[in-house]
């Protein structure tokens, strides 16, 4: 949305914008554990984590039942809460294996951009322009 705003054309903002949804991903799945459990160790920072953990455990209904179909769709739905590292936060707390995680959310990754492509650039930039 913010490219359409900014008037980046929308096949230069649709590598910029997945990429950056996707670079933070394997680093999620593989060290988010290590550093909660060093970050629950120290008291201003242990509840912090655990209201995290909870909130993500609550998203993680939708995930758990159907990991890979689950956190494609809940990665590609894109609203307020929802995406890849949120998804890459669930799919660590669930154990998801992480091929099938980072597959899963690239794929939704993509997904959430069709999307947004089309509310900014064809309903939003209808309006705009």
């Amino acid at each position: 949305m913010a490219a359409s705003l900014l008037k980046v054309p929308m096949l230069t903002a649709i590598p910029i914008c997945v990429t950056g949804n996707i670079i933070p991903i394997p680093f999620i799945l593989l060290l988010i554990k290590k550093v909660f459990a060093i970050m629950k160790k120290w008291t201003p920072t242990g509840k912090f984590v655990e209201r995290i953990e909870a909130h993500a455990m609550k998203r993680s209904g939708r995930i758990a039942n159907a990991e890979f179909l689950g956190l494609m769709l809940f990665v590609g739905i894109p609203l307020p809460g929802t995406g890849a590292w949120t998804g890459s936060l669930i799919a660590s707390l669930l154990d998801v294996d992480i091929k099938k995680a980072v597959v899963a959310e690239f794929i939704g990754v993509v997904i959430a951009c069709i999307i947004m492509c089309i509310v900014s650039y064809g309903l939003l930039g209808a309006i705009i322009s």
